[in-house]
């Protein structure tokens, strides 16, 4: 069984690995998605986590980033979606045992997914 739940944030950011030409490379700000994906069998209580639960779990994240300056957090100095991806990661692995995946979209039209399988290329920033 595979749940998920979207959290949302909006947050600002500059790029500081790209020429001083690309668009990015200048303060901007996105509306951010955030989808936490879990994988597990489903529990005697009927759920695989009770949405509640996740919930409790992510939203301080969500609370930490939203209205910020992303560069100002750590391990964020870069942040394009795959280092907040990883970000995400690092702080919810331990907490949630079933995690699966994170999709971070700074678009409607643009996401980034990190997956358990790819969790080994995780930078450790």
């Amino acid at each position: 069984m595979i749940i998920s739940k979207e959290f949302e944030f909006d947050a600002a950011h500059y790029l500081t690995h790209v020429n001083e030409k690309h668009p990015c490379s200048k303060m901007h700000g996105h509306t951010w998605r955030v989808v936490v994906e879990l994988k597990g069998h489903i529990e005697p209580n009927g759920f695989v986590l009770d949405f509640r639960e996740l919930s409790a779990i992510v939203k301080p994240l969500i609370e930490q980033l939203d209205h910020s300056t992303l560069n100002e957090h750590d391990g964020l100095s870069n942040p394009t979606s795959e280092h907040l991806a990883a970000w995400f990661w690092l702080r919810l692995a331990s907490k949630l045992d079933r995690l699966n995946a994170i999709d971070i979209w700074e678009s409607p039209r643009s996401k980034c997914r990190l997956e358990r399988a790819l969790n080994n290329e995780i930078p450790d920033r």
